[in-house]
């Protein structure tokens, strides 16, 4: 799977959102080293609280058919659907990331038809909590 492969699916995954509060769409790929792809899409709650990112739900839905080993996540958001510029992870998603990743592994942040930025977990979360 290509970088590029892997951020057009993480577009397509945008379209699964659910998202009638903010109408901003986000969409995540995430590549299992054994070469699997899973897809997470944001999806709000009137409550603001139990709302999930894209790239949870897509970690959450790894993990929860057994995968560990992750390799890299493309990352692709935006008002309406519409993509104008990246959409870094939150907070919350970067820490969860550093649950199941090493620092080095890969985030792509789309930006446009076929540009991304491509950087490292340590790049987004320098100080990541660990136990």
């Amino acid at each position: 799977m290509t970088e590029q492969e892997l951020c057009t699916l993480a577009v397509k995954a945008m379209e699964n959102a659910y998202v009638p509060y903010s109408d901003f769409r986000v969409g995540a790929a995430l590549l299992t080293k054994g070469g699997k792809v899973y897809t997470g899409c944001n999806i709000e709650n009137a409550s603001y609280s139990p709302t999930v990112c894209a790239e949870r739900t897509a970690i959450f839905k790894a993990v929860s058919e057994g995968k560990r080993e992750f390799s890299m996540i493309a990352v692709a958001g935006g008002k309406d659907g519409k993509i104008e510029k990246i959409c870094p992870p939150c907070g919350v998603c970067r820490q969860v990331l550093a649950e199941f990743c090493k620092e080095d592994f890969i985030v792509l942040l789309v930006k446009g038809e076929g540009e991304y930025e491509k950087y490292s977990l340590a790049d987004l979360l320098p100080l990541s909590f660990k136990l």
